[in-house]
């Protein structure tokens, strides 16, 4: 028959010995709490990883730089281009303004023309007019300039019995109101004022009416 080990507890370790079969038993090895600290404070927890390294970090850093760079290059050379055709577009817009006014100008030159014509006659070398003969030449001419102008958007501002208006008229004289009711208004016109399309070009020159005793 085969022996089998025997255990036997050791008195003073309280541990058991195993014992062989030459007959000799050692104690089993004893795995306290500072073997396990030891075994863990052997392995190095202040170690990076290999993506943290400092040539890695430095590849990184320098790789982003050179991508900011791009990108403020790119942003650059848009707003570079952004300029060029704002400029361009300033630039064509105002020289169409000054085609289109200019084409104004020579359409309202175009339209003067017959007035011209009719001063060209009435100046030329034929015998000359009685006086009534010319008065009424002179006005048949006022009356088409007017007429030209007025088509143009050419507005005169006569305002003899209007109320006075400040934006429009300057007064240059006053003269005592006949009756209360004509009090601040205009009561001759000495310079004849013009708007254009809206846009006051000449105040009228007027005289106002002006209650003296007013305070």
């Amino acid at each position: 028959m085969k022996k089998h080990p025997r255990f036997s507890s050791d008195p003073e370790t309280g541990q058991d010995s195993i014992h062989t079969p030459g007959g000799m038993s050692e104690p089993a090895a004893e795995m306290g709490p500072a073997e396990d600290v030891a075994d863990l404070a052997a392995t190095d927890m202040s170690a990076e990883p290999s993506s943290r390294q400092e040539s890695t970090q430095s590849t990184f850093r320098e790789g982003r730089e050179a991508g900011i760079e791009s990108e403020l290059e790119s942003l650059r050379d848009k707003h570079l281009r952004l300029a060029a055709e704002f400029d361009n577009y300033r630039k064509r817009v105002n020289r169409e303004r000054a085609e289109l006014f200019d084409r104004g100008q020579a359409s309202l030159m175009e339209r003067l023309l017959e007035v011209v014509d009719d001063l060209d006659r009435l100046s030329a070398g034929a015998p000359a007019p009685e006086g009534d003969a010319i008065l009424e030449a002179v006005c048949l001419i006022d009356r088409k300039l007017r007429k030209e102008l007025e088509s143009a958007g050419l507005e005169r501002i006569d305002p003899v019995g209007q109320p006075f208006n400040p934006v429009e008229h300057e007064a240059v004289a006053v003269t005592p109101a006949p009756a209360p009711a004509q009090d601040q208004s205009v009561s001759a016109t000495f310079q004849t004022g013009y708007r254009f399309k809206g846009a006051l070009l000449r105040p009228a020159r007027v005289q106002v009416y002006a209650d003296q005793g007013r305070d």
